[in-house]
């Protein structure tokens, strides 16, 4: 597959990072926050003045939008270090799927994670949905669908069907980005791109990676 021909994509600087040493950085922060052990974030005027000619994050975080779950916190990074797309459910629809493409293939970015997490409010409506045949106000109904599969999918599985549906959800838009999303192939193939799933435990504020491919 060939890249994108435009002048955007050979612009500006790009991470040098590999998708493993990406990753590492992202584990070591949340490590540091687990245990509220000090850790330099750089949000000092130096940095806002380096970031403000252009931007270098070495990893998209696909996030929920619950207000417990601050990614750049969560893993101790600083200003322009992430490329954060939020909504409810960590779901990828097309806004958020164009923008992950514009980080992977216009910002150099060799790192993706999806990152659902503990009682996610999204996936329990889903779950209510497929148990209790509930029904929600607005767009809420239509932004619970895309999760529903993950529901049904995890209903065969022991455990906590919740907990199960969470993970569940995560590894779908994983496989999805992994395998139908024709931009990203080429840098998968290659190892200079590598998707992710992770689930956040609110209570003790680990980030459990438990699909890396």
């Amino acid at each position: 597959m060939n890249l994108p021909s435009h002048p955007a994509w050979a612009a500006g600087p790009k991470t040098t990072l590999t998708p493993d040493q990406a990753l590492a950085l992202l584990k070591e922060g949340n490590d540091k926050f687990i245990t509220d052990a000090p850790y330099r974030q750089v949000n000092d005027r130096d940095r806002r003045l380096e970031i403000a000619r252009g931007q270098t994050p070495f990893a998209v975080l696909v996030s929920c939008s619950d207000s417990r779950v601050p990614p750049e916190l969560l893993f101790g990074r600083g200003l322009g270090e992430l490329f954060i797309v939020r909504n409810a459910g960590n779901t990828v629809d097309t806004t958020a799927l164009g923008s992950i493409e514009y980080a992977v293939a216009e910002l150099g970015v060799p790192l993706v994670v999806v990152l659902g997490h503990e009682k996610c409010g999204a996936v329990d409506a889903a779950v209510k949905v497929v148990k209790e045949n509930a029904t929600f106000p607005g767009a809420i109904g239509q932004m619970v669908e895309p999760i529903v599969p993950a529901v049904l999918r995890a209903q065969t599985q022991p455990g906590d069907l919740l907990d199960n549906a969470v993970r569940e959800n995560v590894r779908r838009t994983v496989n999805r980005l992994r395998t139908s999303e024709t931009l990203f192939q080429e840098p998968l193939r290659t190892g200079k791109l590598k998707i992710v799933g992770a689930r956040y435990d609110l209570s003790n504020g680990d980030v459990d990676f438990f699909d890396e491919g």
